[in-house]
């Protein structure tokens, strides 16, 4: 403002001064007037851009810069005409086409909720719902959490302040003329709705009676038919009786089964009392008091006797879940509170987050019509079992059930897991309890696409043909995705050439010049090169987990492979990355049963179908290493390092038993043979090796008690490998032909 006042006398005194002819007055009016108007703009500019949040100024649209407040004593009221327009909930909705992803613009989920209202039928002053604690909570909740926006021109989804939570207690129509007259509700396009208690006398259907439209719906009822896949979210049916406890062992619980639930369905209460008559000792069943007070109940036999819920339920290692008027009930969670592992007799139930949550590893789920045999399975289950399962529910529990809070937290993950996937959390993560980052992770957990960044390991086995080594290490060596590479000398007569120099790890020293003769010399490459050598000549030892090995991936190559491309060996990684539980490689060899002779046969003929891929040229994650090494069934790896032979047919039958699934063969290239190698140094050479690598085959079947090997009829190409395509547009060039 000083400097405006500044630049208006500046003005003044320069009219007074001036002695210039009307127009250049009238000109120099109109400039120091536009300087005036520019000077204004340029402060308010500054003034808005200097906001906390400059995307909702003036220049980035309107902005609600009030926050939320749950005020209850200053709740608008809202009129509601109950002819106006209302559709019906979309049975077919899906993510894709109910869902408006362009308003989920931000890296995360941003929710809005509208602000508190009382919504009244014009006509009949009928109020639409009445807010209860509960939603009060949830409201809260969000409020809270880092998903709330006061913004809705940013958020991401619309939460109504209307409480649906329990259908029993709010008006049907005028709550879908309450949603319907909401200012975002664009058909019900990206709203939630909270629901608990859906459906009412007689049907008591497992999805909320209100005209809904395109919402997306946060259940504690779906079963399978009502559920809407990807698009729906299913939650608990929260419990006011809540209180936690801490569990007791299972040598402390006296019962097998305990079944506190008050409205299951006659028909499945007969069948659990002509249970309890045959098994009085490991089974009780508990039914209301005669004082109708639900914090207690009382054993069937003797009503006088109560006993305090839901902790009585910490008595029994089992507690039982069955078929009601309605699908979800509010004992699941009162089960999980006191740390009892639930037995779910309920059919097309759809529990609760089940799209992240493994119930199978917290519970135990059982057919209504094969409730009969239900103390029958329990006994099968082991005391160490059961264990494990007690303490997953007391994990599930304390991550996701223990209060309205974290239930609805969970809700908004799994479905910002849906809308984001890059920033999902793994299976494993939703339900593994173990949380030590330094533990060794099964690739089955691992996530979908390795890093990249990582690369891999070349492990090389050999024993004397350094001239054919030294050129692998070269091709290895410009390979875009290669770490480092690993030299298992397995030769205990004759010493690498100049070990010494193999050992030197720092990358400065690989430029200096030492004198050395050619042959006996490592090539000099710009990649970490370190050699091992062993104190005994076995084929295991190219699956030994080498601590050098400081990567996920290993590539176990043979020295005489030397025809394989930077492009073919690059690709071939690439494709692990996608697969990290396959072995995935170049030869590929194939399993038959010979009718004739009744035993497995080994066939290396060229065939629409493999089964295995062998490790002289392959891909594969260190864990199996680990397994080969130290977990390898029976005497095979024993048999193996007998015989000089067969490593490559073990390590995928260890791959496939464990994983069920087959290798991947990556590119056409067929044949394999070293041409600066001649045949006697060859090992599959020996007339005998086809015989014994058949003989392999059987032998390791019957230590598996099965055949775990899987044959496919697929390889992997890159997508633009037999195009008509300019090459210089294709990512993989030089990929071998057969």
């Amino acid at each position: 403002m000083n400097k405006l006042k500044y630049l208006l006398s500046f003005v003044t005194q320069s009219r007074g001064i001036s002695h210039s002819s009307p127009k250049e007055q009238i000109l120099n009016c109109l400039t120091y007037g536009l300087l005036v108007i520019v000077a204004l703009c340029a402060g308010f500019l500054l003034w808005d851009v200097s906001n906390n949040n400059p995307r909702d100024g003036f220049f980035h649209g309107k902005r609600d810069s009030h926050t939320l407040i749950l005020d209850l004593e200053h709740i608008q009221e809202v009129g509601l005409n109950p002819e106006a327009e209302q559709r019906a909930r979309n049975v077919n909705c899906t993510f894709w086409d109910c869902l408006n992803i362009y308003k989920c613009e931000h890296d995360r989920l941003k929710v809005y909720i509208y602000p508190l209202q009382e919504f009244v039928d014009e006509r009949s002053d009928k109020v639409a719902a009445t807010l209860s604690s509960e939603y009060f909570q949830i409201l809260e909740a969000v409020l809270k959490s880092r998903y709330y926006t006061s913004n809705p021109n940013e958020a991401c989804l619309f939460l109504p302040s209307l409480d649906l939570l329990n259908q029993n207690v709010f008006d049907k129509h005028l709550a879908g003329a309450a949603l319907a007259s909401l200012d975002f509700w664009d058909r019900g396009a990206n709203h939630i709705i909270f629901n608990m208690l859906p459906g009412g006398a007689p049907s008591y259907n497992t999805v909320l009676d209100v005209n809904t439209d395109n919402a997306i719906i946060f259940c504690g009822g779906f079963d399978s038919w009502s559920y809407r896949p990807g698009f729906d979210v299913s939650i608990p049916v929260w419990s006011p009786r809540l209180v936690h406890q801490h569990a007791h062992a299972t040598a402390q619980r006296k019962f097998l089964l305990v079944v506190g639930q008050l409205n299951i369905l006659p028909r499945f209460l007969r069948a659990l009392r002509e249970l309890s008559s045959a098994h009085s000792e490991q089974m009780l069943i508990l039914g209301a008091c005669e004082s109708m007070d639900l914090s207690l109940r009382c054993p069937l036999s003797q009503h006088h006797k109560s006993l305090e819920y839901p902790r009585l339920l910490s008595r029994g290692k089992f507690c039982f879940l069955g078929k009601s008027l309605r699908m979800g009930q509010p004992d699941l969670v009162e089960i999980m509170s006191q740390g009892c592992v639930p037995v779910i007799a309920v059919d097309n139930y759809v529990l609760p987050f089940e799209d992240v949550i493994d119930w199978s590893l917290a519970s135990v789920r059982i057919r209504e019509s094969e409730l009969h045999s239900v103390m029958q399975k329990l006994k099968a289950i082991s005391n160490v079992k059961i264990v494990e399962m007690q303490k997953q529910v007391q994990w599930l529990y304390s991550k996701y059930f223990k209060d309205l809070k974290t239930v609805t937290l969970t809700a908004l993950e799994v479905l910002e897991s849906r809308i984001f996937p890059l920033r999902a959390r793994s299976s494993r993560q939703w339900n593994a309890i173990d949380t030590n980052a330094r533990s060794t992770f099964n690739p089955l957990f691992l996530p979908s696409l390795a890093p990249k960044s990582q690369g891999f390991t070349a492990v090389i086995l050999t024993y004397d043909r350094v001239e054919s080594l030294f050129l692998l290490i070269q091709k290895l060596a410009v390979v875009p995705s290669l770490q480092s590479i690993l030299v298992i000398w397995n030769n205990q007569k004759k010493s690498p050439p100049h070990c010494e120099l193999f050992l030197i790890v720092d990358q400065s020293l690989y430029n200096a010049t030492i004198a050395f003769p050619l042959v006996s010399t490592f090539p000099s490459i710009s990649k970490p090169l370190k050699i091992r050598q062993t104190k005994e000549n076995k084929l295991s030892n190219r699956f030994y987990p080498y601590p050098e090995i400081e990567t996920e991936a290993i590539l176990t190559i043979d020295d005489d492979i030397i025809m394989l491309t930077t492009d073919e060996l690059d690709f071939g990684y690439e494709v692990w990355r996608e697969f990290p539980d396959h072995i995935v490689g170049f030869p590929s060899r194939i399993h038959v049963w010979d009718n004739v002779t009744m035993r497995w046969h080994y066939e290396s003929e060229w065939t629409n179908q493999i089964s295995m891929v062998l490790t002289g040229a392959a891909f594969h994650h260190k864990y199996w290493s680990h397994m080969y090494t130290h977990a390898m069934p029976g005497d095979i790896k024993d048999w193996v390092d007998e015989h000089m032979n067969c490593e490559d047919i073990a390590m995928n039958f260890l791959v496939a038993n464990i994983t069920n699934n087959p290798p991947i063969k990556v590119t056409p290239r067929k044949k394999f043979k070293c041409p600066e190698c001649t045949n006697t140094e060859m090992l599959s050479a020996d007339l005998n090796h086809m015989r014994e690598r058949s003989a392999c085959i059987d032998r390791f079947s019957k230590i598996y008690g099965r055949m775990p090997l899987r044959t496919v009829e697929f390889r992997a190409d890159p997508v633009l490998f037999r195009d008509n395509f300019p090459d210089k547009l294709k990512r993989y060039n030089d990929i071998g032909s057969l």
